[in-house]
C-alpha cells in the first residue's frame, strides 16, 4: 500500500515507517501538525507531540519526500475515549491535513502512526482514517516496550530526549542525550518506579536526528536551550528548544541541494470539507433516482426494541439502472429511510451484508458505501461488514443488495479474509492457507472480547469462491475443525458451544480471495452457556394439512443450537435428494417448490415451538437458494410468502409476519451451499436466527 506517515519527530513515528517498508508498503508522503506560533515548543494537547517541531521541516530533505504540514488551530474539546467529530477539536486539524494529502496524492491508501499504548490517540487516528476511507497502520501497537526500545536502537534510530517529565529524569542532565546512551538508565527507572521505557506514560519525548530512512542527510543539532516548565523536586518538567541545526549529507548526496526546497514542503490551510452538508446534498440528489426505481424491501422485525433485519434489493432494474453505483445508492437510501421510520439509524446497525454483482467494481461499491455509512453517523464505530459477489443479475436482481442487522447479545465479526496483517496481502499458498490465516485473524479479534472462536462461535459462515479447486475445497472443513480443536486444547475452556458450519459457494470475493470466514459469537459474560442441539420427534398431526407425512430423515435436514435459552439458531438444508423425496410423482417444478417451501416453514415453526421460541423472536431469516433452480427471486418470494400465510392462518393470524406487511425472510441467490466444504449441493438453505431477551 502507498502510505502517508504521520510524523511528530519522535522515535515511534520514524520506526513505524521502517516497519511499513519492512512489510512491503511504500512511504510516499509525510504529514505533520505543529503549533501556530513557531516559538512555542509544546501545546496543551492530548493528541500531538510538538516539541522539536522546528526541525521536522528537514525530514522532507532527509527522505526526499513531500511533507504536508498544518498548524493546530483546535484544542482537546472531545475528551472521551471514543472520538466523535467535534468542531474546533484538534483532531479535526488532522482530518483537514490528511484530506489535502489524499486530494493531492489520490493513490494513498493508508496512514502510519507510532501509537504503542494510547487508545486515546489510536482511536482518533482510526476515526480519521475511517472518514477518509484509509487504512490505519500501527505496527508498534501493544508491543513489549523493553524489547521495542532495544529493537529501535539496534535498527539505527538515532534520537535524543527533548522532553522529560518523570521521577529519575533531570532536564539539566538528560535533555539532548542520545537514546542509546539513555537506555540503561531508562531500564533502571522501570525497575525502580515502574516507568514506561518507551515513554508511553509521558515520562519523556524524543526527536529523531537520523535513521536508515534518512537516505540523503542526517540532522545535526548545533545549539539548543533547556526550558524548565516545572521545577518540581521529584519530577521536574523541561523541554529542549533547538536554536541552530544543519544537515549533513550522506553518501553521494549533493551538499548544495541540502537546503530547504519549497517544492517538497506544503502548508495546509483552510477548514476542509464539511461532511454533514455534503451528505445531505448526496441524499437529496438521490431522492429522484429512488422515486423512479422499482424497489422491494424485505423487513423482518420481532416487535422488540431495535431488534430486526432490513434487506433491500432492486428488481427488474436492467432498464432503469445505469450501474452498480446508482443501484447501491438507491438501496442504501431506501434502507436509511426504513431505519428512520423505526426510530433508529446507521449507528444502531451491528452488521451489514453488502452483496454486489461484480467484484471487479469493489472500489466503486466501497466508495459509495463509505459516503453513506460514515463515522459521523456512527460515533461509536461503523458496523462490521462482509462484501460478497453473488449472481444477482442471474437471479433477476439489480447490481447491489444490502442487508442491515440490528440486534444485541452476539458479536457479528466482519468477514475475515486470509490477509497477513502486517503486509495486508493474501496468503498465496492456496485456499487452505487463506483459511488458516482468516481463522488466526478471527481468533485475535475474539481475544480482544475475552473469548475464543473455538468456544464461543454459534455459527461459522464460510464463503468459498468458485475459483477454489475442488481438491482444496475438500480439505477446508477438516482443516477448520483441526484449527478449532487445537485452539480448544490450548485454552482449556469448560463451556464450549458446538458450532454450526455453513459453506456458501459464490462467484468471487474481495481481493480475489478464495475463502472468507464470518464468525458469529456469543459473548455475554459471567453466565453459564447451555448449548443444546434439539431435534424433537415429529408428530403426524403437525403435518396433516401440509400434504406429507413425517419421516425420520426430516430431522437430518436441520441443525439447531439453543444458547442459554436466549438464542436459537437453525440451519435447514434442502438438497436435490431431499427435494426428490418431498416430490410427488405427478408434481411439476412449481408444485415441487411449493411443497419444499411448506416443508421448510413448518419444520422451522415446529423447532421454534419445541425450544420455547416464537416467530416474534426472529431477528433474521435468510433463504439461500441456488441459481440452478432457474427461478426468479420474485417467484420464489411469492411461493414462500404463500407458505407463511398458510402458517399464519393455521396459528390464528399475526404470528409469522409480526403485523408487518413485508415478508419476514430475505432471499439470497448463491451458486451452492452445504454443511461441509466438500459438498455444496444444497438447493435451498434456511438460516434462521432468533433472540429472546
Amino acid at each position: 500500500m502507498k502510505v502517508v506517515a504521520l510524523v511528530s519527530g519522535g522515535k515511534d513515528s520514524c520506526y513505524v515507517m521502517m516497519k511499513c517498508i519492512q512489510y512491503g508498503h511504500e512511504i510516499v508522503a509525510l504529514a505533520n501538525l505543529l503549533p501556530v506560533d513557531d516559538s512555542v515548543d509544546e501545546l496543551d494537547s492530548y493528541m500531538y507531540q510538538t516539541v522539536g517541531h522546528q526541525i521536522i521541516v528537514s525530514y522532507a530533505e532527509c527522505m526526499n519526500l513531500p511533507l504536508f504540514r498544518r498548524r493546530i488551530r483546535g484544542s482537546s474539546r472531545h475528551q472521551k475515549l471514543s472520538y466523535q467529530m467535534t468542531p474546533d477539536d484538534e483532531v479535526e486539524d488532522m482530518f483537514v491535513l490528511l484530506s489535502e494529502v489524499k486530494r493531492q496524492i489520490p493513490s494513498i491508501t493508508a496512514v502510519s502512526s507510532g501509537a504503542i499504548a494510547s487508545d486515546y490517540q489510536r482511536l482518533r487516528v482510526e476515526s480519521i482514517c475511517s472518514r477518509l476511507g484509509l487504512v490505519s497502520l500501527a505496527f508498534l501497537w501493544k508491543q513489549d516496550q523493553t524489547s521495542l526500545l532495544q529493537e529501535m536502537i539496534a535498527n539505527g534510530i538515532k534520537a535524543i530526549l527533548v522532553k522529560v517529565a518523570a521521577i529519575g529524569l533531570d532536564p539539566s542532565k538528560h535533555l539532548g542525550k542520545d537514546l542509546a546512551f539513555m537506555e540503561p538508565h531508562l531500564l533502571k527507572l522501570k525497575e525502580l518506579y515502574g516507568s514506561n521505557v518507551c515513554g508511553e506514560g509521558g515520562e519523556y519525548e524524543t526527536l529523531t536526528l537520523d535513521c536508515p530512512l534518512f537516505t540523503r542527510a542526517r540532522i545535526v543539532l548545533d545549539e539548543f536551550e533547556v526550558k524548565l516548565h516545572s521545577p518540581d523536586s521529584i519530577a521536574p518538567v523541561g523541554v529542549l528548544h533547538p536554536t541552530v541545526f544543519h544537515l549533513e549529507k550522506k553518501g553521494n548526496a549533493d551538499s548544495s541541494s541540502l537546503e530547504e526546497e519549497p517544492g517538497l514542503v506544503f502548508e495546509v490551510q483552510g477548514d476542509g470539507p464539511n461532511p454533514p452538508e455534503s451528505t445531505c446534498q448526496l441524499d437529496n440528489g438521490i431522492a429522484d433516482v429512488v422515486g423512479q426505481t422499482r424497489t422491494r424491501v424485505n423487513l423482518s422485525k420481532t416487535g422488540k426494541d431495535n431488534t430486526f433485519s432490513i434487506c433491500c434489493w432492486l428488481e427488474d432494474s436492467s432498464e432503469s439502472s445505469t450501474g452498480l453505483k446508482e443501484d447501491l445508492e438507491t438501496v442504501l437510501t431506501e434502507i436509511e429511510s426504513q431505519l428512520s421510520k423505526h426510530g433508529v439509524s446507521w449507528q444502531n446497525v451491528l452488521y451489514i451484508h453488502l452483496y454486489i454483482s461484480d467484484m471487479s467494481e469493489f472500489a466503486v461499491a466501497n466508495e459509495t458505501y463509505v459516503r453513506f455509512i460514515t463515522q459521523e453517523k456512527c460515533p461509536f464505530g461503523v458496523p462490521s461488514r462482509s462484501t460478497i459477489e453473488l449472481p444477482l443479475v442471474q437471479a433477476g436482481l439489480g447490481k447491489a443488495y444490502v442487508e442491515a442487522t440490528l440486534h444485541k447479545g452476539v458479536l457479528h465479526m466482519a468477514g475475515q479474509l486470509g490477509l497477513d496483517p502486517p503486509t495486508m496481502n493474501l496468503r498465496n499458498e492456496g485456499a487452505v492457507a487463506e483459511l488458516n490465516q482468516a481463522l488466526t485473524n478471527s481468533e485475535a479479534i475474539a481475544e480482544a472480547f475475552r473469548c475464543s472462536i473455538s468456544s464461543s462461535a454459534i455459527l461459522f459462515v464460510v464463503f468459498c469462491s468458485e475459483r477454489t479447486k475442488q481438491s482444496e475445497r475438500n480439505q477446508l472443513h477438516e482443516q477448520f475443525v483441526s484449527f478449532l480443536d487445537l485452539a480448544k486444547s490450548s485454552r482449556r475452556v469448560a463451556n464450549v458451544i458446538d458450532s454450526i458450519f455453513l459453506y456458501i459457494l459464490v462467484p468471487d470475493l474481495p481481493k480475489s480471495a478464495l475463502v472468507e470466514v464470518k464468525p458469529v459469537l456469543y459473548v455475554e459474560e459471567d453466565e453459564k452457556t447451555d448449548d443444546e442441539t434439539r431435534q424433537g420427534q415429529l408428530g403426524e398431526g403437525d403435518y396433516s394439512c401440509w400434504g406429507y407425512k413425517p419421516e425420520k430423515w426430516h430431522q437430518d435436514c436441520l441443525q439447531t443450537r439453543v444458547i442459554d435459552g436466549k438464542i436459537c439458531l437453525n440451519v435447514l438444508s434442502i438438497s436435490a435428494e431431499v427435494m426428490r423425496k418431498l416430490d410427488e410423482p405427478s408434481g411439476d417444478e412449481e408444485e415441487q417448490l411449493k411443497r419444499v417451501s411448506r416443508f421448510c416453514v413448518n419444520l422451522l415453526n415446529k423447532t421454534l415451538s419445541e425450544n420455547s421460541f416464537s416467530w416474534q423472536d426472529t431477528t433474521s431469516l435468510r433463504i439461500h437458494f441456488s441459481t440452478s433452480l432457474g427461478v426468479s427471486v420474485e417467484r420464489l418470494s411469492d411461493i414462500f410468502e404463500t407458505a407463511f400465510k398458510v402458517l399464519n392462518e393455521m396459528s390464528g393470524g399475526g404470528v409469522a409476519f409480526n403485523g408487518l406487511k413485508e415478508p419476514i425472510f430475505n432471499l439470497v441467490p448463491v451458486l451452492g451451499a452445504g454443511n461441509t466444504s466438500a459438498s455444496l449441493d444444497n438447493i435451498i438453505t434456511c438460516e434462521l436466527f432468533s433472540l429472546r431477551s
